[in-house]
């Protein structure tokens, strides 16, 4: 890679307008709260800017990679060698048409159910308690509670590697448990279409406001994490095998199975990658020895080892 310095130069005024920052904390960019510096951060606030910096990066070949509102990411304790792209508030523009919403990657999903939820659509419910961008949702395909993202999703605009930008229907997304098109071919989630239902303002915010409760009992949204640590195995829930394997609260310096899910492992305080990592191995080993059961982890993990 180029020094960070000349990529800075370069990139900043001639090929984005957008922000730029330089040795940027990661750990201030995910929900985990961990994660070491990251050498170039791209805000990009259009298209434009997102294909011109990837094309950069590929001209210069400098590793990158994107990001949304980092709510499934743990990061190295020595941050990220090379660029990042975080799409996030700064590309989140929303239109509501009829009974269509069309929003840009970079929206909270949170924000959009509360857009839904105004305009009496229905459909989004299950998501309004999801920690997430857009982008992030598309990508794993996110879920709760009986709805996932493939419901409601008409078209999803992406881009390659190289800068191309590409419309797929929700058939050509091919959306599964966790998964779409967009890890297949490594794609970058830019906007999608989305088609909801309309329905009664009250009703839809009445199930929002249930699941949000429930949320709210069940899971520890009060400490730093990255929502459900290990996918769900097949025949199994990954909190239920933990808890049954007696590691409900388990700790590893400041990294926690979650004494109120186990499914979730928590920052107590001041944890550490490394921390977070040990501690996952010690839940999958214990897991695999007690019931046969691997535990693959659902929480995406980037940077320098």
């Amino acid at each position: 890679m180029l020094e960070k310095e000349v990529v800075y130069n370069n990139l900043k005024g001639k090929i984005i307008e957008g922000t730029i920052l330089l040795d940027e904390p990661m750990k201030d960019h995910t929900s985990f709260k961990i994660g070491g510096p990251v050498d170039i951060m791209v805000l990009p606030k259009n298209i434009d800017e997102i294909s011109n910096t990837v094309k950069f990066c590929k001209e210069n070949n400098i590793n990158f990679y994107i990001i949304g509102n980092g709510s499934n990411l743990l990061v190295s304790d020595k941050g990220i060698r090379g660029l990042v792209i975080k799409i996030s508030e700064n590309f989140s523009d929303i239109k509501v048409e009829g009974n269509r919403i069309i929003a840009q990657a970079g929206i909270l999903l949170s924000k959009l159910s509360k857009v839904a939820l105004r305009n009496s659509l229905k459909g989004l419910e299950f998501a309004s308690g999801i920690p997430g961008s857009l982008g992030g949702a598309i990508t794993m395909n996110a879920g709760a509670y009986g709805g996932e993202m493939k419901d409601v999703v008409k078209k999803v605009k992406c881009m390659d590697r190289d800068g191309n930008v590409y419309e797929y229907t929700n058939e050509e997304m091919d959306f599964g448990y966790r998964k779409s098109l967009v890890q297949k071919k490594n794609l970058i989630v830019l906007e999608v279409e989305m088609e909801l239902c309309k329905g009664d303002y009250n009703e839809i915010k009445e199930e929002m406001d249930i699941l949000t409760e429930k949320r709210n009992a069940k899971q520890p949204l009060s400490m730093p994490s990255a929502g459900s640590t290990f996918k769900r195995p097949k025949g199994h829930y990954a909190g239920k095998l933990i808890q049954d394997a007696g590691l409900k609260g388990l700790k590893y310096g400041n990294a926690q199975v979650s004494d109120l899910h186990s499914g979730f492992i928590v920052n107590i305080g001041n944890a550490t990658c490394e921390e977070v990592l040990t501690l996952i191995k010690i839940v999958q080993k214990t897991v695999k020895d007690k019931f046969g059961v691997e535990l693959e982890p659902e929480v995406k993990i980037i940077g320098e080892e």
